[in-house]
């Protein structure tokens, strides 16, 4: 299960410390940030512990309104439970920028329904140009077609890119900008109409309300890449593999860390090459077999 909420938050540290005591109580694993904007949480558990907890959650006033949107994968999928402060529940290092009020954030793109994405592709046809919130290892499985992919390894690289005149091009096009539960693009578009975008949308609960509503029958391709045990999900058997292995250039969705712990990076390997070669390129693989052997 999956949420997020901006709204002013007076004693983030309070919070925290009801946040982490309901999760204990109710027996739930995963990821909770809180901040001076909000919270943003991603928490696996029994289903009748996730309906307390958002009963709970849902009676502290400034997240009444919070939507949470449920997934399959439970407890099990999170090593453990985390909850911390910090200056942003997405760390776009906007912390002074960013503005929220009880609505919301302030100034952000306009919400589009799933539907609503259709209706403005079907009126406004090439001119909409889809705008990929994650980063870039995210996007190489799964995408908007025709989407702008930043070249972005962490969120914090958007502020740069943004600036300048790289997106000229679009600033005066209908931009929808998108992201895997919406959290990111709530403050993606309001930096991208702070820095002269004129007509920013953002869907309504991410990717994967988009994908309940549409799974692979739409305008999205590909697999959803999730920062959970899954590592990724897909919305239905007629799914394509659209990234690109590492080693032979085959299609997969499947993400593999690198076997050398010094390397350690993320790499798409295909389910062939992986029980062969465990690691990102031939340096590593002998690094590997030198220290397993």
């Amino acid at each position: 299960m999956l949420y997020y909420k901006f709204a002013p938050i007076a004693d983030p540290e309070a919070v925290r410390l009801w946040q982490r005591a309901l999760c204990e109580q109710y027996n739930l694993r995963g990821r909770i940030l809180i901040s001076k904007h909000g919270i943003n949480g991603t928490v696996g558990g029994d289903i009748d512990d996730l309906k307390s907890y958002v009963k709970a959650t849902k009676s502290y006033a400034p997240f009444k309104k919070t939507t949470f949107k449920w997934s399959d994968g439970g407890r099990d999928n999170f090593p453990k439970l985390i909850v911390k402060v910090r200056d942003e529940i997405v760390t776009f290092g906007a912390a002074d920028e960013l503005q929220v009020d009880q609505n919301g954030v302030v100034g952000g793109g306009k919400h589009l329904k799933p539907e609503e994405v259709h209706k403005l592709v079907q009126e406004r046809g090439q001119d909409v140009i889809f705008f990929d919130g994650r980063n870039a290892y995210e996007a190489a499985v799964g995408r908007f077609k025709n989407a702008v992919v930043p070249e972005t390894r962490t969120t914090r690289d958007f502020l740069k890119d943004l600036e300048g005149d790289k997106y000229q091009d679009i600033k005066d096009k209908p931009v929808i900008t998108y992201c895997t539960g919406g959290i990111r693009c709530e403050v993606l578009s309001s930096l991208m109409k702070n820095r002269g975008f004129k007509e920013v949308y953002q869907i309504d609960g991410g990717i994967v309300k988009y994908g309940e509503k549409y799974k692979d029958q739409g305008l999205w391709e590909g697999s959803l890449y999730v920062f959970d045990g899954r590592m990724g999900l897909k919305f239905s058997d007629q799914a394509k593999d659209i990234g690109v292995c590492i080693h032979c250039q085959g299609k997969t969705s499947n993400y593999e860390n690198c076997a050398n712990l010094a390397c350690n990076n993320l790499v798409l390997i295909c389910d062939s090459c992986k029980t062969s070669k465990e690691t990102c390129s031939d340096a590593c693989q002998k690094v590997n077999q030198t220290v397993s052997g």
